[in-house]
């Protein structure tokens, strides 16, 4: 089924106890956008993206992704939605002991029946595929390398390609940068963008790193206690915009808190 917009969050409110991690967010991303979330850690972003592929349920409001109700999907239509959307995670989650190609191969078990002993378990066009895809990344010729033997930044990209493996319409990634140099962070992001702009998808990223949110992504969207307080192109703001938006929040945090130390300016520029 097509659909303009990838992502349609209405009013979305999340409790945990007495803690309210989203409060009346809403949030419509059109197909085929490169979107930074950025915030304080806390700030919401990773609960948010949980809320995209159903790990967590909306104590009020909306969630639509790809066409469906994520917040009423249960069974084979929650199993469904989730093969159609790719996670990359801060940490790679990669098997060290196998092979590149085989990590990006388990991608596809969600349209495949029965265990899969290896590579050679899988079939001809879902390794032709798997190369393929490695390929994209950059890291064809690390097809049949153990993947503990890789840097994080090849891992990382590793990660990438099993979650293209899904054929997903929708790639959402939490922090993938986070524990990269920054020279890494650029590969991993170049990544990112090309799989946007070629394959048509829709990414959703959270990032810390100001001058990542800005040079890769097409629009940025700021999240502050749970609360949307942000949403421009990132071609529109400057750095300043966002080491402002970062600073408002720690005085924020300041006046709720006056023995809070302050966060040096050089670590609202490096974020």
């Amino acid at each position: 089924m097509s659909v303009a917009h990838a992502v349609r969050v209405q009013g979305l409110t999340k409790h945990f106890g007495d803690h309210a991690a989203l409060q009346d967010f809403s949030l419509e991303v059109p197909v085929g956008q490169l979107v930074a979330l950025v915030g304080e850690s806390g700030s919401g972003k990773s609960t948010l993206l949980r809320h995209l592929n159903g790990l967590h349920r909306p104590t009020a409001g909306a969630v639509e992704v790809l066409g469906t109700d994520v917040g009423s999907a249960k069974g084979a239509a929650l199993r469904s939605l989730r093969r159609r959307i790719g996670f990359v995670f801060q940490q790679f989650h990669l098997v060290g002991r196998s092979t590149c190609l085989e990590n990006v191969l388990s991608g596809s078990l969600g349209r495949l029946k029965g265990p899969r002993p290896g590579v050679i378990g899988y079939p001809i066009a879902e390794r032709r595929d798997a190369l393929a895809q490695l390929e994209r990344v950059g890291l064809a010729d690390r097809a049949f390398q153990r993947a503990d033997t890789l840097s994080g930044g090849q891992q990382q990209r590793v990660a990438i390609a099993r979650a293209l493996m899904q054929r997903p319409n929708l790639m959402l990634a939490d922090e993938p940068v986070a524990s990269l140099d920054p020279e890494t962070s650029k590969q991993v992001m170049d990544v990112l963008l090309r799989c946007c702009l070629e394959l048509n998808l829709t990414v959703l990223c959270s990032l810390h790193q100001v001058e990542m949110a800005l040079g890769w992504c097409q629009r940025v969207v700021g999240l502050r206690d749970g609360r949307l307080v942000l949403d421009a192109a990132a071609s529109d703001l400057r750095e300043s915009d966002l080491r402002d938006f970062y600073s408002d929040t720690e005085t924020r945090k300041r006046k709720a808190d006056p023995t809070r130390t302050p966060v040096p300016a050089a670590a609202i520029t490096a974020r």
